[in-house]
């Protein structure tokens, strides 16, 4: 039990390796969605639907939170890379838009199994050290979106679309590898460690207040996060660029992104998770509007900046949730993880559909607009006193 006191190194990057290998594969939509585009001959708004599709698995997040108490779902974290690498693999060759669908939902249940209890695995190895852990957990999942589009991108210009089967054999690998390494390291020793007092619904009402101000956050920067990821290589190629430039911008603002979810955790340890998100929902507008007013390879320097604040505030939200008191905290995170995701679709798919009707340059502009209102929420996250948020 006194490992549960330090920072556990080990267990940490293994975790973060897990989360690596898993969302390589879950970024393969993005870089290629010109040539689904093209290939069956669909609009933005049905572009953006195959990402809402691929997300709805999470509607069960707090079902698998309840579900984490009672069972071993660290297998859950140890196979579901090989799940999400055969369909997303597999969406090169799908015949027709319902098949992808369908791949993508698979995807998506995978996804939704491997990202409720992975972090509360990193708290229970993070000791004291919480927002750290969350910063390399959150490093692994932004790598593999800076990894990812080059690795589909590669494979694409290789083999061409259905080249991305050979891309399979990876992830199955890996999820034998991360059994060995995984296969100890038990959450539910966690829970039942007290006896439950407290009612599933009386813990999401007590956490409300949390629950308002995180979703506020994720929604009003939602479309600039859209925008900035998902449609980017769109955008770009809209704009005359080639699909290896709209992949290496993409890449760019991941890996960009991976350093600001690995020092915003960091930092909110030392400056407080209010300051932190404080700072990064005001500047972010700020350069999203600056990289609207750039054209051709001027955009890269502002993408390796906007990219450092585009996702950082995941790290520092985990990091308030982890730190709630509560009986249920992995149901607690399926409720995040809900709110996060669901809001991101709801997001996707609006910039999906403003695309469509007033095209990309008007729609980027109302996302950074409209981003300035997550401003607010963030003076509304509660203060942490002690082990808890009031």
């Amino acid at each position: 039990m006194e490992d549960n006191k330090k920072f556990q190194i080990g267990n940490v990057s293994t975790i973060t390796i897990a989360h690596l290998i898993h969302d390589i594969y879950t970024s393969f939509l993005a870089p290629i969605l010109p040539l689904i585009i093209e290939k069956f001959s669909i609009n933005l708004s049905l572009a953006g639907l195959l990402s809402v599709i691929q997300r709805i698995p999470s509607l069960l997040n707090p079902f698998i939170g309840i579900l984490a108490e009672k069972i071993k779902v660290r297998y859950f974290v140890i196979f579901a890379p090989a799940i999400t690498t055969i369909s997303m693999s597999l969406i090169g060759i799908a015949p027709g838009y319902t098949i992808l669908a369908i791949l993508l939902f698979i995807s998506g249940i995978s996804s939704t199994l491997f990202h409720v209890p992975s972090p509360v695995m990193i708290k229970r190895v993070s000791g004291p050290r919480l927002g750290k852990g969350m910063s390399f957990f959150m490093l692994g999942g932004e790598i593999a979106r800076t990894i990812g589009p080059l690795i589909i991108v590669a494979a694409v210009e290789i083999w061409g679309l259905k080249g991305s089967l050979k891309l399979i054999p990876f992830g199955i690998i890996a999820s034998a590898i991360l059994f060995f390494r995984l296969k100890d390291i038990d959450i539910r020793k966690d829970f039942q460690k007290e006896k439950k007092k407290i009612g599933y619904v009386s813990t999401f009402v007590k956490f409300l207040p949390v629950f308002a101000s995180l979703a506020g956050i994720t929604f009003f920067r939602g479309a600039m996060k859209s925008a900035l990821t998902l449609y980017l290589p769109v955008y770009l190629v809209d704009k005359g660029a080639d699909l290896w430039f709209a992949g290496i911008s993409l890449a760019i603002i991941q890996l960009t992104g991976a350093l600001g979810t690995f020092y915003s955790g960091t930092i909110s340890d030392k400056i407080g998770r209010r300051t932190t998100l404080l700072i990064i929902t005001i500047i972010s507008p700020i350069l999203m509007w600056a990289f609207i007013s750039l054209k051709g390879i001027s955009i890269i320097p502002i993408l390796l900046v906007m990219g450092f604040f585009l996702v950082a505030p995941t790290s520092v939200m985990l990091a308030i949730i982890q730190e709630l008191d509560t009986e249920h905290l992995a149901f607690v995170n399926g409720i995040f993880m809900t709110i996060n995701f669901t809001l991101s679709s709801l997001t996707l798919l609006l910039v999906g559909i403003l695309s469509d009707k007033f095209g990309l340059d008007v729609t980027y502009k109302i996302a950074a607009g409209i981003a300035l209102i997550s401003v607010f929420f963030a003076m509304r996250v509660p203060k942490r006193k002690k082990d808890s948020y009031s």
